[in-house]
């Protein structure tokens, strides 16, 4: 694969082709061999990328820290609460200032407006580090550790319990993109939104990925490869956490869901886990648990992006 990605944005894995994204992850597949060698490719020396923060983090931000200070570059850590923008400088003020200091900007925002502002206005690579949207990272993180342990993702099978955010979008996207089959079981509503089903619909014409939307998390489960939750309260959403946990009980991942998947069901969940709630403690830390292989490849694929895009 050969695919000249550079200089372009990653704001929502609908704007690129199945053999992009497959290159995203050959790329995170060879750049983690590399790492387990012990080799680091100065791809990014002596560039600066600015990782720009709205929202809580930890795994987004260590591995974009390390992925940008391994590829060579400086990662220029930035909290919104201490820049000009709260003292009400615009987005598009500042990123036409960020794109004449830096090489690229990665960004963790509350809303997928501010990533299109900043590309518009920057004219340098965005990379969406999670948005109300999307999280295009996640999920690209998400299908290289599928790949990784089931061989392959065309034809797999990726059963969705919960509530129907951000994450649950780009798996429906990137998914209907890439072949995989996704299933997604949401309480009555809380589904995806339509704009997004009408998205994966579409592509799945072309790749041939069935795409379910259900409120039934067993027939969303049942035969299922992979089986992948997210907190039921995401950031922001506090306010209504009692509320939620009594709606979203029944979509819970134990022990007794995983008896309809396949024997050799993977369990994935992008963290924080509020364990006790989306998901048990016999099953994040049970056998079928991939959970803390999928948090590391945040660090290979992020490096892919980067390197790919920068």
């Amino acid at each position: 694969m050969s695919k000249n990605l550079k200089g372009r944005s990653l704001l929502c894995l609908k704007d690129f082709t199945k053999e992009e994204l497959e290159e995203f992850i050959f790329q995170g597949e060879k750049l983690k061999v590399d790492y387990y060698a012990g080799k680091k490719e100065k791809l990014l020396e002596g560039k600066t990328v600015a990782v720009l923060f709205e929202k809580p983090s930890t795994r987004t931000r260590i591995s974009f820290a390390v992925a940008i200070h391994e590829l060579g570059a400086f990662p220029l850590i930035l909290e919104t609460s201490n820049l000009q923008l709260v003292r009400g400088e615009t987005v598009p003020d500042t990123a036409r200032v960020m794109g004449r200091m830096v090489q690229g900007i990665v960004a963790r925002v509350f809303a997928q407006k501010t990533l299109e502002e900043l590309a518009e206005y920057s004219k340098v690579p965005v990379i969406n580090a999670l948005s109300d949207f999307s999280h295009p990272c996640q999920a690209l993180g998400d299908f290289l550790t599928i790949k990784e342990k089931k061989g392959k993702l065309e034809g797999i099978k990726l059963a969705y319990l919960g509530d129907g955010n951000n994450v649950a979008n780009s798996l429906l996207i990137g998914g209907s993109i890439l072949g995989v089959n996704v299933s997604v079981a949401s309480p009555k509503g809380f589904e995806p939104a339509k704009e997004v089903v009408d998205i994966a619909l579409n592509f799945s014409k072309k790749s041939g990925a069935k795409v379910e939307i259900t409120n039934d998390p067993t027939f969303a489960v049942k035969d299922a490869d992979v089986v992948y939750t997210d907190v039921w309260a995401s950031m922001g959403q506090e306010a209504e956490h009692e509320k939620r946990v009594q709606i979203m009980k029944p979509y819970q991942i134990n022990e007794s869901i995983l008896t309809h998947a396949k024997d050799d069901v993977i369990v994935m969940h992008c963290l924080p886990a509020h364990r006790g709630e989306e998901i048990t403690d016999e099953v994040i830390d049970g056998p079928h648990s991939v959970v803390f292989d999928q948090a590391e490849n945040r660090l290979h694929i992020q490096k892919a992006i980067l390197s790919l895009l920068i």
